[in-house]
């Protein structure tokens, strides 16, 4: 269970970003399954820039190889508190943002009411 208090982590990185020649958002998923987090949730952004404000676009014209990715984790304060260390080493570059977040509903498919 996440207590309704918890807290929101959202990662910003690009395609392209890697750690130990696997995808960073993969490993970053991964690391947060291991970790026992409540669910994360990998994104992959039309078109954005960073700190280099280069833009990076899936136009066809101008294929992109580095769109962007947002990850988002939503769990309890100390569960985020205690991933982020963890998570340094993967964020070559990027962003990281941290927000509270009021939990509503969490539960799995069948676990809720019908309609």
């Amino acid at each position: 269970m996440i207590p309704r208090e918890g807290k929101l982590l959202r990662i910003f990185i690009g395609e392209s970003d890697h750690y130990h020649g696997r995808p960073a958002h993969e490993q970053i998923l991964e690391l947060a399954r291991r970790e026992g987090l409540a669910g994360a949730t990998v994104l992959r952004g039309l078109a954005g820039f960073g700190r280099s404000s280069r833009i990076h676009t899936a136009k066809i014209l101008r294929l992109s190889e580095d769109l962007p990715i947002v990850i988002e984790i939503v769990d309890a304060a100390e569960k985020i508190d205690a991933l982020l260390p963890k998570l340094e080493p993967l964020i070559g570059g990027g962003l990281m943002t941290l927000e509270r977040a009021e939990v509503i509903v969490y539960r799995a498919k069948g676990d809720g009411p019908q309609t």
